[in-house]
């Protein structure tokens, strides 16, 4: 369940670092009862980007493949990179 927090919170840094540790997700900082901020770790950033990432590229292969209605064969690419990187 997400953690919300109201802003006044922030006074106490230690808290809130430590429940962003704790938690390893965001923590939703609201100002006069609307939301204003979200505060986190830089690992559950990290792993946010992380993700985003691989998001990006299993979007970009799917796309790929709509658009070449091809896929390769895994042994004969793996090889290929084998080959390219490893001599």
């Amino acid at each position: 369940m997400p953690q919300i927090r109201p802003i006044t919170d922030l006074r106490n840094t230690t808290e809130i670092s430590d429940l962003c540790h704790a938690k390893n997700e965001p923590i939703f900082i609201t100002k006069n009862g609307y939301g204003d901020l979200v505060v986190m770790s830089i690992e559950t950033f990290d792993s946010m980007l992380e993700d985003r990432e691989l998001d990006a590229a299993v979007a970009e292969a799917e796309a790929e493949y709509i658009s070449d209605n091809q896929l390769a064969d895994a042994r004969e690419t793996l090889s290929g990179l084998k080959r390219k990187h490893f001599g």
